[in-house]
């Protein structure tokens, strides 16, 4: 069978805090060789697991704890839940051989002989369920092969009654199995064994916690331009002006004027008295042949009105002169005829 799919892309089944146990059993576990556990290991309403060493668990231990119930009740609510999907497409039991793309299947009893592919089509988030009515079985080396992106975390496989995986399977998915789960020497499995009533035995395997694939490519949701959130011009923050801080004039202390101590005008006193000396450029004596004219000093009694005899007596005093000099030269001429 290739190519064979349910009309519509499933769900994922959620576990809740059963997705923390690589094995969890109603009754007991039970091991034999140095089997690995990736995850947890779980019992209720039993409370032994035996064989741990030699096996190792790399998660924790709960044995009818309160861990361990809440496990067990998510466990059965994610069995319902895979129990009860539709649509779905019926298979045959023999899915050795066959290709599946995502979507439900239902089985009666499932038998693995040799290959199953699981075809994820470019989706990581793809999603095959197996609803199975009473047992899985798998034959010694058989495999379950993704390819084109599936993930083994989105694979579940709910089984009436019990599982068994054959010695050397390599198996992938989760098993909600309403009994027990038996894994046979060497088989390993990429996933769960959850066993809601029954035991869990183990011999030499290895339990991995199932990866989750993520998008290989660019997600679509990416913006494909300019954020409109950002800002389109300058932040309102940054200030638009020069800083109130700092002076604008000149500093107030440097002096605004002429210095007050320089005189602002002419010297208000006159020199009393008049020059001692003679102008250098005038003669420095009386003509030898003359005498000198005296000068009668008059008082001046009056105020302003004094002030109309200076050229009276200026008159006076030249008529005296010239009367002088007359009868200078008169005297003269009379000595040089005698």
């Amino acid at each position: 069978m290739s190519g064979t799919g349910a009309s519509a892309q499933p769900a994922p089944v959620g576990l809740g805090t059963a997705a923390n146990f690589s094995v969890l059993a109603g009754s007991t576990v039970t091991n034999t060789g140095p089997s690995f556990l990736a995850q947890d290991l779980g019992v209720h309403p039993g409370n032994t697991a035996t064989g741990f060493p030699p096996g190792t668990v790399a998660g924790e231990i709960h044995l009818a704890d309160a861990v361990a119930l809440q496990a067990k009740n998510d466990l059965t609510t994610a069995y319902n839940d895979a129990a009860g999907r539709t649509p779905f497409t019926n298979l045959p039991a023999e899915l050795g051989g066959s290709t599946l793309i995502p979507g439900v299947y239902r089985i009666g009893a499932a038998q693995l002989t040799g290959t199953l592919t699981l075809n994820g089509q470019g989706d990581p988030a793809a999603v095959f369920i197996f609803q199975i009515d009473s047992t899985l079985t798998t034959a010694s080396n058989s495999r379950v092969l993704f390819i084109n992106g599936a993930s083994p975390c989105n694979v579940y496989w709910q089984v009436g009654s019990s599982a068994t995986i054959g010695t050397g399977t390599q198996f992938v998915g989760n098993i909600l199995a309403q009994a027990s789960i038996t894994m046979n020497t060497g088989a390993t499995l990429q996933g769960r064994a959850l066993a809601r009533t029954g035991a869990v035995t183990l011999d030499n395997n290895t339990i991995n916690a199932p990866l989750c694939l993520q998008p290989t490519g660019t997600p679509t949701t990416t913006p494909t331009g300019t954020p409109t959130g950002q800002p389109t011009g300058t932040p309102t923050g940054t200030p638009t002006g020069t800083p109130t801080g700092t002076p604008t004039g000149t500093p107030t202390g440097t002096p605004t004027g002429t210095p007050t101590g320089t005189p602002t005008g002419t010297p208000t006193g006159t020199p009393t008295g008049t020059p001692t000396g003679t102008p250098t450029g005038q003669p420095t004596g009386t003509p030898t042949g003359f005498p000198t004219p005296t000068r009668t000093q008059l008082p001046v009694t009056g105020g302003s009105g004094g002030s109309a005899l200076i050229p009276v007596l200026a008159g006076i005093g030249s008529v005296a002169v010239a009367s002088g000099a007359a009868l200078l030269i008169a005297y003269r001429r009379r000595a040089s005829e005698s």
